[in-house]
């Protein structure tokens, strides 16, 4: 039988972090515990000091098909390439000048949000082009 998985980033800024990928992924801020208002209640209510309020956050897809994914604050940046990325499927079925023109427009998109794009690699024999960006922090991930 298949496991159920999440996906986790190490992140400085988990709030922002997963206001961005809430956005690109169509996914929502994982609500609170059942009894509390927000998060800052429930955090509150545990005893966990305001400072430490941004330590992590999560997102989950509001119709329970994808992953969760979950940021956790720690203390040092990104130094290198990620090991692990996503493909963000923006244009599936499509090929040629048409799936181009799909993954430009969210690229396009997701620039608005904070993400930076990396480069843009054309369709040929092989592949069907894709355009590699970076989230807010410099995590690589591709528009496929």
């Amino acid at each position: 039988m298949a496991k159920e998985f999440q996906v986790t980033y190490d992140c400085a800024d988990p709030g922002a972090q997963a206001a961005f990928w809430a956005q690109v992924l169509g996914y929502r801020i994982a609500p609170p515990p059942e009894g509390f208002a927000d998060w800052t209640a429930a955090l509150t209510a545990w005893g966990v000091p305001p400072e430490h309020h941004n330590d992590r956050s999560a997102i989950t897809d509001p119709e329970g098909n994808g992953p969760r994914v979950f940021f956790q604050k720690v203390p040092e940046g990104k130094t290198v390439k990620n090991r692990l990325h996503l493909d963000v499927r923006a244009a599936p079925g499509q090929s040629g000048e048409e799936r181009m023109a799909t993954l430009e427009e969210e690229a396009t998109r997701l620039e608005q949000l904070g993400a930076k794009r990396l480069y843009r690699l054309e369709p040929n024999d092989m592949d069907e082009g894709i355009i590699v960006m970076a989230d807010p922090e410099g995590n690589e991930f591709c528009l496929d």
